[in-house]
């Protein structure tokens, strides 16, 4: 029987560099009430966003992901060419077929790369960073992008009072390469599709072609059950990611939740028991929620402002449609 030969990966794997683009196009509250009975008080409470971008028709998805990826790029000094895969976590690319990735990845670097999408909602972006830890790890790849990308505003039903306010888009991208040290921790993760009904789209595409529905499918959600769900059952998860890594909350430096809600985040940080040196990021309120994207971006804007430094140490969490979620603690680059 023959042997097959070992693959010869790094030790471990970092986050090396981020990028981050973000529609030119700045959306407040008031442009929102045009369609909903509600208040700029009433969306500051519940969610804690003043702000959001949306993307114009030439900012599209791929466009999006190659500022945010080039950014990456350049903050981490490495080449196009050398990198070996491209992984974009996005719902909100309306062609099934080819990957975007793979346009990405032709407009990025010649090198013909591994390049493939992940539909993991708001926890795609943990899912990503997964799979690109194991392809440095393992061989495959010396350098992974991984960029999370949406323009939720395509699915974004602006007469549900209850969703109406949430959604933004943008792109935010990392490149995942070899370490000598451990810098991306054990990743935890899974689904709980016993509740995916409380996040979902409203109706497949097919009943938009066949003229069942008449409106654009959207997103939708459960409010109240999304809440409970995130600031309980995830605050368990972001500790058994802690206790992987072999740290405490004490240890930390930051936490980046996905941007979903303030409420959330802050609920977040009170059952973590954080202490108060740890900075928190709460890009959601320029930023609103932009799914897959939202991690990357509030790191990326953590360390332009400096809130954040490299080498800093950091929890990241993402959780939301499936009910999927994922998180590690990771090195700041």
């Amino acid at each position: 029987m023959a042997k097959i030969k070992p693959s010869k990966g790094a030790p471990y794997a970092r986050v090396m560099g981020v990028g981050g683009y973000r529609p030119s196009r700045v959306v407040p509250n008031e442009v929102i009430l045009e369609k909903i009975d509600s208040s700029d008080e009433w969306i500051r409470s519940r969610s804690g966003i003043a702000t959001r971008h949306w993307a114009s028709p030439e900012e599209t998805v791929t466009v999006m992901s190659v500022e945010a990826a080039g950014k990456a790029l350049a903050n981490a000094g490495i080449d196009p060419e050398q990198v070996g895969g491209v992984i974009v976590s996005t719902v909100s690319h309306f062609k099934q077929t080819p990957a975007v990735a793979t346009e990405i990845a032709d407009r990025l670097t010649p090198s013909k790369p591994a390049a493939f999408d992940i539909s993991a909602g708001c926890a795609g972006f943990g899912y990503g960073l997964t799979l690109a830890k194991g392809m440095v790890v393992e061989g495959s790849a010396e350098y992974v992008l991984v960029i999370g990308v949406e323009r939720l505003s395509d699915l974004t039903d602006l007469e549900d009072r209850a969703t109406a306010f949430l959604f933004g888009d943008g792109a935010g991208a990392v490149v995942v390469g070899p370490s000598r040290e451990p810098a991306i921790g054990p990743t935890v993760w899974g689904s709980e599709g016993d509740k995916s009904e409380t996040i979902k789209q409203t109706v497949p595409w097919t009943d938009y072609r066949d003229g069942t529905v008449e409106r654009f499918p959207a997103i939708t959600q459960e409010g109240q059950a999304v809440f409970r769900w995130a600031v309980f059952e995830m605050a368990k998860v972001a500790q058994q990611a802690l206790d992987a890594a072999g740290i405490t909350a004490a240890d930390l430096d930051v936490f980046i939740p996905h941007q979903a809600n303030m409420r959330i985040i802050d609920s977040m940080v009170k059952t973590l028991k954080l202490p108060e040196h740890v900075t928190v990021a709460r890009d959601v309120e320029t930023t609103g929620n932009t799914s897959a994207a939202s991690i990357p971006l509030a790191m990326e804007r953590l360390l332009a402002t400096g809130q954040a430094k490299s080498g800093d140490t950091a929890l990241v969490i993402g959780f939301g449609a499936g009910l999927a979620y994922a998180a590690t603690v990771v090195t700041l680059p």
